[in-house]
């Protein structure tokens, strides 16, 4: 009789880490490297690598030139990262999350986006129900 799936050792989805690390210590940066390693153990996946922004630039860096590159690999999920803000400055998540995305890989985040605060004609329409966001999974952690 073969053994269960659970006892065998099975690589889970490939995914690619994301950090902007402008001015953070190395116990910080150790920490976040150890929480993206936690997040992808307890939800069976594979972390394959960690990209890291050191410079606070609005455009492209090499670190997310060099994410998107390994996002078109074959058989990569996609791209883990804390929280949006580590994607880079506000004014360019929104592109990121975008090029991600047109990569054909998904944007697991460890900690969810703060809710905008529902209008009282949303309250009322929705049912205080706040629409889903497609654009990444959120994590449960």
């Amino acid at each position: 009789m073969d053994l269960l799936t659970e006892h065998r050792p099975v690589n889970g989805p490939v995914v690619y880490g994301f950090l902007r690390l402008v001015r953070v210590t190395q116990a910080r940066q150790d920490a976040l490297v150890a929480a993206l390693a936690e997040y992808c153990r307890t939800h069976e996946l594979n972390l394959s690598g960690v990209f890291s922004d050191r410079e606070a630039t609005a455009g492209s860096s090499p670190a997310f030139t060099g994410l998107l590159d390994v996002l078109a690999l074959p058989n990569v999920y996609g791209a883990l990262s804390p929280a949006l803000s580590h994607l880079g400055p506000k004014a360019v998540v929104t592109e990121r999350v975008r090029r991600i995305e047109a990569a054909g890989s998904r944007l697991l985040l460890i900690r969810r986006p703060a809710p905008a605060p529902l209008s009282p004609i949303q309250s009322e329409t929705t049912g205080g129900h706040r629409p889903l966001h497609a654009s990444f999974v959120e994590g449960e952690s």
